[in-house]
């Protein structure tokens, strides 16, 4: 996998870490094929066509398609003699209704392969139309672990966001519009065939976008390096997106055009995906689901206001685990191998607090009331959080009177 160029002055870096050895276990890793680099984006038909492909689906959005990326991949395609069908039917925090009219459209236009150029949305979104085309019925069908039977068709994605980890994930989440939460879709044969990051796409991304997708990678990387799952081939990925984040999400912020920075924000988004799709996740996504399935609101958003709390609840009992992230994130304190209960203390409370500060100064904000959430769905928020997948490698055992005290102190 490329590696990202020499960082900013102040130190970040998982090079900067020294991980606390564990006892050796079995390890799995799950990935796709990947390409990455600037440029790239016509590798992406390129693999449609290895794949089999020659009535490709390509989903995309309509914020996309204004911005000229899937015209470009048609082109590419068309040019490799394939006939793509394009559908633009999905919108943020994809609903089960889309899934269904975007597998129908597929099975009309006689696809064989899809191909997804956008962020997470669009990416699940692409899955689920997979999923139901392999499998049938509908796709709340398919909430849980490992519950489709059937193969699925081949996936390429092509990632615009710098964040959700979706083109690299086993995850799938939708929004089951009847009983307004999100699902958790989880399995191996989600895993798409082929990742296409090129850089050049996130120049395109609205402020608000980056700051939340760039917020979700955080997320992402910090809940894999303490899940109950995580293991050595996980941490690596892990803590470098937490030191690429943290160093390059504002310059993108204030940059937008930079090349560089939107280069290192790429690969903080692809290793944190890489990290959480074999760790998976913990208590801040299982809360995030429930408040984005309520409120169909951004979900980086919503974990830049849950992390801070969900990292000082799960370092109460233990917080060594918190100090290589305290350290990628550019902790100013030394903290040795013989690092002391007080010692571990403050670099957890600081990495809490330092999140938060880069939620600060990316405009997100301080509580859940502000995007409204109000102490009225704190019980119900609370009941649908339990039942989510993520919630059950959490390093820190919650029982539903924890997830409502997480959920009052971040209103």
């Amino acid at each position: 996998m490329p590696h990202a160029p020499a960082g900013p002055s102040r130190p970040h870096g998982a090079a900067h870490v020294a991980a606390q050895p564990e006892t050796p276990r079995l390890a799995k890793f799950h990935v796709p094929e990947i390409v990455f680099g600037p440029g790239s984006l016509p590798e992406a038909a390129h693999a449609a066509a290895r794949l089999g492909a020659r009535r490709p689906m390509l989903v995309t959005d309509e914020g996309l398609l204004a911005a000229g990326w899937p015209d470009q991949l048609r082109r590419h395609l068309a040019d490799g003699g394939m006939d793509a069908t394009v559908w633009s039917g999905v919108t943020p925090n994809p609903k089960d209704h889309e899934i269904a009219a975007g597998h129908e459209a597929y099975r009309a236009a006689g696809c064989d392969v899809l191909v997804a150029v956008g962020g997470g949305s669009v990416i699940d979104a692409a899955k689920g139309i997979a999923l139901l085309a392999g499998n049938g019925g509908v796709i709340t069908d398919f909430e849980g672990v490992d519950r489709m039977v059937a193969p699925i068709p081949p996936m390429v994605m092509v990632p615009a966001t710098s964040g959700t980890g979706a083109d690299v994930s086993q995850f799938c989440i939708v929004t089951d519009t009847v009983r307004h939460t999100k699902i958790t879709i989880l399995g191996r044969a989600l895993v798409p065939d082929v990742s296409v990051v090129d850089p050049h796409l996130l120049t395109t991304m609205p402020d608000w976008l980056n700051a939340a997708t760039g917020l979700d990678a955080l997320t992402h990387g910090i809940e894999a390096y303490v899940s109950r799952a995580h293991n050595p081939l996980t941490d690596h990925h892990a803590l470098q997106a937490i030191s690429l984040v943290g160093g390059h999400l504002e310059r993108t912020m204030d940059h937008p055009l930079e090349q560089e920075s939107r280069t290192h924000m790429a690969q903080a988004a692809l290793e944190a995906g890489l990290a959480f799709t074999n760790a998976i996740l913990g208590a801040a996504h299982a809360m995030s689901h429930q408040v984005g399935g309520l409120l169909d609101l951004p979900h980086g958003v919503i974990n830049g206001i849950l992390l801070p709390h969900v990292v000082r609840f799960n370092a109460a009992p233990d917080p060594s685990r918190f100090v290589p992230i305290a350290q990628a994130l550019g902790f100013p304190g030394t903290v040795g191998r013989s690092c002391t209960q007080a010692m571990a203390e403050d670099a957890a409370e600081w990495a809490a607090c330092e999140v938060r500060r880069l939620a600060d100064e990316l405009g997100v904000p301080k509580g859940l009331g502000e995007i409204g959430v109000t102490a009225e769905d704190v019980p119900t928020l609370s009941t649908m959080t339990m039942a989510d997948a993520c919630l059950s490698t959490n390093p820190r055992e919650a029982d539903r009177a924890d997830i409502e005290a997480l959920f009052r102190q971040a209103l």
